[in-house]
Formats: structure tokens, sequence, C-alpha cells
């Protein structure tokens, strides 16, 4: 008897050996090599993204760059954000700070139904939401007000979340590295992958183009937004 592929029967079905590909709209990272590791070729729209950082500050947001890029003029949600962020610093990935819409709450119940409001009304292109701990009936509310739209949903979480139960299809850990960052798949619709994967990302001139320290960064603060684009 023929063997028949998953895909000939669902678009959502895959081999475990395979990527997830139908069902989905991507955006282009931007980079290549992550790009072919992450189902649909790119970063998911419609569906809740989990960062899990190892520290603050070390090219997160560096690495959504090129794809914050691809969605202009459209506006960008940043919710509960420690700090006002920095023009330059957004300048410097492409983004016009004039496209930025920040939101701060005086709880995290507070920021998660904001960010919830945010997804479920498609203001905006993308949303970006730095929390560190949340209830699980929370998360799933988010992540279904996710499906109901096409924003690029991601979640900015400490390392430490990983051990938590999440409904993001794609959970990404993140590591400082020389000239780049390290991305570990915590989770992903395909075969499991050990080792991180390399990338390389391009340098950030802040202070009149002063040269760029381009060594591993020291730690930064549990829960600070990224130091390269907030004053």
């Amino acid at each position: 008897m023929a063997l028949v592929s998953p895909q000939h029967i669902h678009a959502s079905l895959w081999l475990a050996s395979q990527l997830a590909r139908g069902g989905m709209h991507c955006i282009d990272t931007g980079f290549a090599a992550l790009s072919a590791e992450l189902p649909g070729q790119g970063w998911p729209t419609g569906v809740l993204i989990e960062f899990l950082l190892r520290q603050a500050g070390i090219g997160e947001l560096r690495l959504l760059g090129p794809a914050l890029q691809s969605l202009a003029p459209r506006r960008i949600a940043l919710v509960q954000t420690p700090h006002a962020p920095q023009a330059i610093g957004w300048r410097q990935i492409g983004v016009d700070a004039a496209r930025l819409l920040s939101v701060r709450a005086p709880t995290s119940a507070d920021a998660a139904w904001a960010a919830e409001q945010i997804l479920k009304s498609g203001s905006c292109a993308a949303l970006l939401f730095w929390q560190r701990h949340l209830r699980k009936d929370s998360l799933r509310r988010l992540h279904l007000a996710a499906q109901g739209g096409n924003t690029l949903f991601v979640m900015l979480r400490p390392l430490s979340c990983a051990r938590d139960a999440s409904p993001a299809p794609l959970r990404l850990s993140l590591a400082p590295a020389a000239g780049g960052i390290d991305v570990g798949f915590v989770k992903r619709r395909g075969p499991q992958r050990d080792d991180p994967l390399f990338v390389s990302l391009p340098s950030l001139n802040l202070f009149h183009h002063a040269p760029v320290d381009r060594r591993t960064p020291a730690p930064a603060a549990a829960g600070s937004i990224p130091s390269e684009l907030v004053g």
C-alpha cells in the first residue's frame, strides 16, 4: 500500500521529522538560517510566540527588527515596558518611533487585559508584551485573542518560564553570544533540535557612532527592557 503524505490529507498535518508548513501566515525573519528552522519559514502571525530570555538586552529586538520593518507603516504596540522607548535605538533597527504605541498598566492583570484588547481590535501590526509570570488562563486568553487576527504577537519572558506550560506553538530561548545571539528551540511544530542556532546580528551605534563592543554583554537586571532600545 502506497504511503500518503500527511499534507495530502490536510494542510495542518505533518510528519514528526518535518517542520509544519500549512495553515499559517508567516513573516520572513530576515535571517535565512533562522527562517529555515521555523515552521512556515518565518515568524507566525495570529498566534502567541514566546522569547525566553537568559538576560535582557542581548539583541532580542534586533532579532525582530527585519520583521518589524516589513510591517511599516502600521503601528507596533509595546505593553508593559519598564522604560520609555528610545527613538534612536529603534531607528537603528529600522523602525520609526512614531509607529510605536507604548502602554503601561498598574498590574499584570491589567497589562494582560490591554494586550488582549489590542489583539482583538487588530489595530496594530505587531504586539510586544513584556511579562514575567501570567496565569495559565490569561495565556490561553491571549493566544485565543491572537488567533482571531493576524498580529505578530511576541511575549518576552525570563528563561525560568520555560518550565511553565504554555499554549504558544513557538517558544524560543535566547542567550548572548559574541557578535549575535544563540537561539534555542524550546517548542516548535516540528522535530526537536537540541543544539542552539547562532544568529549574527547587526551592531548598534547609539552614541555618536562610537565603536560597538561586540563582546558578550554583561547580565542585565531580570525583567528590564533591552537597554539598547530604551533611555
